[in-house]
């Protein structure tokens, strides 16, 4: 089954500009060692990942009374950083927390990725 893994909130961590250069490269160095252990799980496959820029560059489309409306700045107002992403195919919920566990100390929210029906025509 695939996964939508959010890196939703910094949890315990200081925000990254906070941290230090070595504070940095180590946080990178998990999120290698994540790619590493996903790679050597049996089942499991990354399929895509990535870091998202600051909240301050977010552009939110909404459509209202049928116009679409466009505006600079994120969606809703949260305390939560949206940090970045990553798209894992993996046998079952339970691997993929276990693997979750070589990430940084994120607050993360996991979604099942819906199969959708190819376009018959």
């Amino acid at each position: 089954m695939k996964y939508f893994v959010l890196l939703a909130g910094y949890g315990e961590m200081p925000l990254w500009e906070d941290l230090s250069p070595e504070e940095q490269e180590a946080g990178l160095a998990q999120h290698y060692a994540f790619a590493e252990a996903c790679a050597a799980r049996d089942g499991v496959e990354m399929l895509g990942g990535e870091a998202l820029a600051d909240v301050s560059m977010a552009t939110t489309l909404r459509t209202r009374n049928g116009e679409l409306v466009v505006t600079d700045g994120p969606f809703a107002e949260a305390a939560e950083h949206i940090g970045g992403f990553y798209v894992i195919d993996a046998p079952d919920l339970d691997t993929l927390i276990d693997l979750c566990k070589v990430l940084p100390a994120y607050d993360m929210e996991i979604r099942p990725v819906l199969d959708m029906p190819e376009d018959a025509g």
